[in-house]
């Protein structure tokens, strides 16, 4: 793999409505773009770090790649939605990563609530938090893409990487350009559409989301495993599970596909 650094002068020309920082190395690019947030930065900016040395994930997973084999950045975001559609924002965010990954011939798929899969493997992380600043709170929306990792490189078995599906390493400036002009889009149609807009986005998600319809086991914060199926998406971005119990919405949990070898 010859693994280029990103090319920061095309970024500028592939997403000319945000402003792309890149960094040779940082310790997590949502703690950069946090600190950033905090003295004031505006909507759109865009904190790219080539390497982490203390890259997170969701539930205080670690996230370490070679560097400049993997996507890793992190965006500002202002959302001028009602606070209660906020937890609307990871699922965009998965929603909009497949939906560019398809767009450059990936078979990629959302696993509820923001992971991207291909053929059940895990190729992107998110994370997303809100930070409260002197000017009212923000998001930071952070993403990784294992890009030319090797699978001597993965970090697990159960993971993948767009060289390794596409059989050869793609174009990381092109497909971060990709990337955040389809989140740009969604994100600013989910703005103003109002009702009818997080209607289409909860519409989209659910027939994007490969969770729907398998069996699944959800690691609850309360420390018991909820078992069933999942059936749908409901209007508040929450995996419905039909178990022993009856239905549960969950809002909150880790999500395990459920193979016949697992039960």
């Amino acid at each position: 793999m010859r693994r280029p650094s990103l090319d920061a002068r095309r970024l500028a020309s592939l997403a000319p409505a945000l402003d792309v920082e890149v960094l040779e190395e940082a310790t997590s690019t949502n703690a950069v773009a946090a600190d950033r947030a905090r003295s004031g930065a505006a909507e759109g900016l865009v904190v790219v770090a080539e390497s982490q040395s203390a890259g997170r994930g969701r539930l205080d997973r670690t996230w370490h790649t070679p560097p400049r084999a993997a996507l890793l950045f992190s965006v500002v975001l202002r959302p001028t939605v009602p606070a209660a559609d906020w937890p609307w924002l990871p699922l965009l965010t998965g929603l909009s990563v497949s939906r560019a990954l398809q767009g450059l011939g990936y078979d990629a798929g959302v696993k509820w609530p923001n992971d991207v899969l291909i053929a059940d493997r895990k190729l992107v992380g998110i994370l997303v938090e809100r930070v409260e600043t002197p000017d009212g709170p923000a998001a930071v929306v952070g993403v990784g893409i294992n890009v030319s990792l090797t699978a001597e490189e993965l970090p697990v078995p159960t993971a993948t990487s767009l060289a390794i599906e596409g059989g050869a390493e793609p174009d990381r400036t092109a497909v971060l350009g990709a990337v955040l002009s389809t989140l740009v889009e969604a994100y600013d149609a989910w703005q103003a559409g109002g009702a009818e807009a997080h209607r289409r986005l909860a519409t989209s998600y659910a027939a994007a989301c490969v969770t729907v319809g398998r069996d699944v086991r959800v690691e609850m914060p309360s420390g018991q495993p909820l078992l069933g199926r999942a059936t749908e998406v409901d209007s508040g971005g929450r995996l419905v599970v039909s178990g022993p119990d009856g239905e549960t919405a969950v809002g909150a949990g880790d999500v395990v596909h459920v193979r016949a070898v697992d039960r």
